[in-house]
């Protein structure tokens, strides 16, 4: 999984019905504004510039989808949370992604995105439960590693974890990245190329 994946932009997108209609299984990324989303994708692709990176929160505004050796998508949705935008805009956002998470017939799985380095914020675990109501499942990725100690980082997520359990019986399949070290990358494709199996992708 060391190598760059075969990847390519097909577009962005406004509402999940202007998405391409396929039967490629899909996995979505998605988080706080400024988690580290975009760089995620870049590192997860092998490539520096797929998915477009800034340090304004809520630069991604539409559902970008990229095909991964013509057997599986990666969606890039918008991020939740802060962004120096209206009120109205990011109403219109959160719809979009509503829309599409309810809506989108081949997503598989939603990796939801959470900085490491913070306590668990009720943005996330409002954005979980409501995964949870509807059925829509999900993984997280722990982002922005390599900004902590081994020791740090380990506390780190185990108080997230402590407030997730909280509220959820069990907890998810979880992923430890940094984009900046590639950490997570094989254990994240694998995982994907695993479920893939179920789908006869190659």
């Amino acid at each position: 999984m060391s190598k760059q994946l075969n990847i390519s932009f097909i577009g962005s997108f406004s509402t999940y019905k202007s998405c391409p209609e396929n039967n490629l299984p899909e996995y979505a990324f998605i988080g706080r504004s400024n988690v580290g989303k975009s760089s995620l994708v870049n590192m997860l692709s092998g490539k520096t510039n797929i998915a477009k990176v800034s340090n304004t929160p809520g630069k991604t505004q539409l559902i970008n989808l990229f095909e991964v050796d013509k057997e599986w998508h990666i969606v890039d949705l918008p991020g939740y949370g802060y962004a120096k935008s209206s009120k109205a805009n990011r109403a219109a956002w959160s719809k979009m992604v509503t829309d599409y998470l309810k809506g989108r017939k081949n997503l598989v799985l939603l990796f939801v995105l959470i900085d490491s380095r913070l306590p668990a914020q009720k943005i996330d675990l409002d954005f979980m439960e409501f995964c949870g109501k509807n059925n829509i499942p999900f993984s997280i990725i722990y982002t922005k590693s390599d900004k902590s100690s081994f020791n740090q980082l380990n506390k780190q997520i185990a108080d997230i974890r402590k407030t997730i359990l909280q509220y959820w019986s069990s907890m998810p399949d979880e992923f430890v990245s940094s984009s900046q070290n590639k950490t997570g990358r094989e254990e994240i494709l694998e995982y994907i190329y695993t479920i893939n199996e179920q789908f006869h992708v190659r």
